[in-house]
């Protein structure tokens, strides 16, 4: 995900709140300040004596020349780099994405030039540090970081079985976000193959819609998270990061405020995708869905053979939900 920091030197207090209630990442504050900007509300704060420190976890580096280029080229990449620039100039900040690679951030004064440098080089910097006095400005930049996604490949999986279960335990994965039609979570047995299940923002005669919740399947299964990392539905616990994904491709973070499991009749799905086997164990009801290509849910219950539905395949094994290139084999 790409960060927003909010720069509010010197003070102001507007400005914090703007910031805070913009879901910002941060705010680079006077030496000091922390403890009245928590008395607004949790956020991190950039200076001396708070959660992020100048000089130890940040530099921040005027560019006006070549010589400068070099000098943050130089800052350790664990540390986030600031680049402030002086003659506003392109070259550098796409050069220092070339030499460095990661953990730079580029200052800037508007929304406009924010998407500038999330775009730039079509990956972008990592993140922006808005400077301004503009309230509207910082909630502009802040809807343009948010709707910043990952972009996820989906594929045409043609369902190959479907087969009755006995009872398992079950997650539903309840999230504070609303979804709509079209928009699920990838989910699968293994970690090289998932299902787009549909969210449950279906209404029904028996049971009205949960947009927020996702019944994703066995408690065993992989559900495919921000940054490509991969956790168990059983390990998923409140305030974990999940990703919400619709039928173009489209993705969303948000945040897990409940786990619910239960014993529920389960059933095996099985496909094919791209030469690879992809399957699921999911609840046996009519209100668990998978997607056509088209965006459209299917109730799992109406599967047959031969249907055709979105899932995500991937290559090589997972360590600790990290892609890792190694020989793998699950069944």
């Amino acid at each position: 995900m790409k960060k927003l920091w909010v720069s509010s030197i010197p003070y102001e207090k507007e400005i914090v709140i703007a910031a805070l209630e913009s879901g910002a990442d941060a705010v680079l504050i006077p030496d000091g300040e922390s403890a009245t900007v928590r008395e607004f509300g949790k956020i991190k704060t950039v200076e001396s004596g708070g959660d992020i420190v100048p000089g130890k976890d940040v530099e921040f580096i005027d560019i006006s020349g070549k010589a400068d280029e070099d000098k943050a080229a130089a800052v350790a990449t664990e540390k986030m780099l600031v680049l402030r620039m002086l003659d506003w100039t392109i070259i550098p900040i796409e050069n220092l994405m070339a030499r460095r690679g990661k953990n730079i951030m580029v200052q800037v004064s508007t929304s406009e030039q924010a998407r500038l440098m999330v775009e730039i080089l079509e990956k972008g910097v990592d993140g922006v540090v808005l400077k301004t006095s503009d309230v509207n400005e910082i909630k502009k930049c802040a809807e343009l970081i948010g709707g910043i996604s990952e972009r996820i490949e989906l594929v045409t999986a043609s369902i190959t079985g479907i087969k009755q279960l006995g009872m398992g335990d079950r997650a539903c994965v309840d999230t504070c976000t609303q979804m709509g039609l079209g928009e699920g979570m990838l989910v699968g047995n293994t970690a090289s193959g998932f299902f787009l299940v549909h969210s449950e923002s279906i209404d029904n005669p028996y049971v009205a819609s949960r947009p927020f919740r996702v019944n994703a399947g066995a408690v065993h299964a992989y559900t495919l998270g921000p940054g490509g990392k991969t956790k168990y539905l059983s390990d998923l616990k409140a305030g974990d990061e999940v990703l919400v994904v619709d039928f173009k491709g489209g993705s969303q973070t948000a945040y897990l405020g409940r786990n619910k499991i239960e014993k529920r009749p389960m059933m095996l799905v099985e496909a094919e995708a791209e030469g690879m086997p992809i399957s699921l164990v999911l609840q046996n009801a009519e209100t668990i869905r998978l997607m056509n290509p088209e965006g459209e849910a299917i109730s799992i219950t109406e599967l047959k053979v031969g249907d055709k539905v979105l899932g995500h395949v991937e290559k090589g094994g997972r360590h600790f939900g990290m892609q890792v290139d190694e020989s793998l084999v699950e069944r």
